[in-house]
C-alpha cells in the first residue's frame, strides 16, 4: 500500500489544475482537503483512493495530453485574458476537453514553439531553469548589430537586477538598405521579455520574434496557428533531455 502512496502537491500537479509550486501554495494556504478534512503540511501523502478537492473542487484523473502550438504573433499564452483577447487555448480542437495550459510562455507579440499540457509535473520539469532546455529563436532587429555588440549578448547583460545570457548569437542575414539584420540566439533559459529586453540593452530593439526550437522540437509541418499532439516518444525524450541537463 505504501508504494502507492504520492506527495499530494504531485497528485495536484499531475491532475492538471496546477504547477507543483503553486499546489504547494494552495496546500500552505488551506485550500486543499483530503477526505473532507483541510490539510496544510507539504510532506503529506495520499492514496488513489483519498479524495482531495482544491478550493472546494473535487480532483478528477485526466489522460495527460501534450501538444505543440505554432503560436501566432497577437495572441496570449494563456488560458484566459480579461481583455477579451485571443489566448494559446483557442486554437485547441473543441474536443478536447482536458484542462490544458501553456508550458512557460511567448510574448504577446512573438511567435513559434508552444507547448501546451494537462499534465503540471511533466510543465514543472521543462520550465525549471536548472534543466536548461536549449530554445533557438530568430529574430529581426531594427539596426545590424556590429560582432562586438553580440558578443556582449553571450558574455551577459544586467537588466532589471537579472543577469541575461545567450548561450550562442549567429548574424543569419543582413539587409543594408532597409538597415536590418536576422540574428539566431540560442537560450538556456526563458525569463520574462529575455531576448527583446537583451537587444534593447545594446541598441538594437527587435523588430520581429519566433521561437523556432525547443530542444529538438521544430515547426516542420505547421503553419502558424495550427498545432499536433506531440508522440509518446516526444514525451519521453523531453523527459529525458531535462533530466540529462540538470547540473
Amino acid at each position: 500500500m505504501t508504494g502507492s502512496l504520492e506527495r499530494l502537491q504531485k497528485v495536484i500537479a499531475k491532475s492538471g489544475v496546477t504547477s507543483r509550486r503553486k499546489a504547494e501554495k494552495l496546500i500552505v494556504e488551506g485550500k486543499v482537503s483530503v477526505n473532507g478534512k483541510v490539510v496544510t503540511e507539504l510532506g503529506t501523502k495520499v492514496t488513489p483512493d483519498d479524495k482531495v478537492e482544491v478550493e472546494g473542487v473535487p480532483l478528477t484523473k485526466e489522460e495527460p495530453v501534450y501538444f505543440l502550438l505554432y503560436k501566432p504573433r497577437g495572441v496570449i499564452s494563456s488560458v484566459k485574458d480579461d481583455k477579451n483577447r485571443k489566448v494559446v487555448t483557442d486554437f485547441l480542437p473543441e474536443e478536447i476537453e482536458e484542462r490544458v495550459f501553456p508550458v512557460g510562455r511567448l510574448d504577446y507579440d512573438t511567435s513559434g514553439i508552444l507547448l501546451l499540457t494537462n499534465d503540471g509535473e511533466f510543465a514543472n520539469q521543462l520550465m525549471h531553469p536548472k534543466h536548461e532546455i536549449e530554445k533557438v529563436y530568430i529574430a529581426k532587429t531594427k539596426g545590424i548589430p556590429l560582432r562586438e555588440d553580440l558578443a556582449k549578448l553571450t558574455k551577459g547583460i544586467r537588466s532589471d537586477g537579472e543577469l541575461l545570457k545567450a548561450a550562442h548569437v549567429k548574424t543569419k542575414s543582413v539587409d543594408k538598405k532597409k538597415n536590418t539584420a536576422i540574428i539566431q540566439l540560442i537560450l538556456h533559459e526563458g525569463k520574462n521579455r529575455q531576448v527583446r529586453r537583451m537587444f534593447d540593452s545594446i541598441g538594437y530593439p527587435v523588430d520581429k520574434l519566433k521561437r523556432e526550437r525547443y530542444g529538438f522540437l521544430d515547426l516542420h509541418g505547421l503553419n502558424a496557428g495550427e498545432l499536433r499532439e506531440l508522440t509518446p516518444h516526444e514525451v519521453k525524450q523531453l523527459r529525458h533531455l531535462s533530466e540529462k541537463n540538470v547540473k
